[in-house]
């Protein structure tokens, strides 16, 4: 029992959360060099072309970011190359509807992997953009963090 209640203590003033913060990123241009180290001293690993991608920070050094995909790719890149998340991606495929509830009127299926801009997000549902669609889906299975 004192077993239990030290476990109980000691998770009440250091929750696991503390040491393993996720913080959620996206990319600011069209063309993105992820390297293989902390600086530009580094070899290019590959890039990235696709703007406004979430990406989540797992380290940083200096003025890099160690950054993964929702791919699991991994590496470094330049703070001035990222910005506050303002998207996300399907991981599954979803409906998009009028109004954020299921109850409303169907407006496009969003295939897996599908990039979407967040304009705002209100309890379960988030109002995104992609391309020439705006609607609202269910914030379930998506990639990146929405507050």
């Amino acid at each position: 029992m004192k077993k239990f209640l030290i476990l109980i203590i000691i998770w009440t003033f250091f929750p696991l959360n503390v040491f393993s913060q996720e913080i959620f990123l996206s990319l600011k241009k069209n063309k993105v060099n992820v390297r293989y180290g902390p600086s530009f001293d580094f070899p290019v690993k590959y890039i990235y072309e696709k703007k406004n991608l979430p990406i989540k920070q797992i380290d940083k050094k200096e003025n890099f970011r160690r950054i993964i995909d929702h791919k699991k790719n991994s590496g470094w890149i330049h703070v001035s190359q990222l910005k506050k998340i303002n998207s996300v991606i399907a991981m599954k495929d979803k409906i998009m509807f009028k109004k954020p509830t299921f109850f409303s009127k169907p407006i496009a299926k969003i295939k897996e992997g599908r990039l979407l801009i967040v304009q705002k997000c209100e309890l379960k549902w988030c109002k995104v953009r992609t391309e020439d669609l705006n609607g609202w889906i269910n914030k379930d299975n998506l990639w990146g963090t929405i507050k």
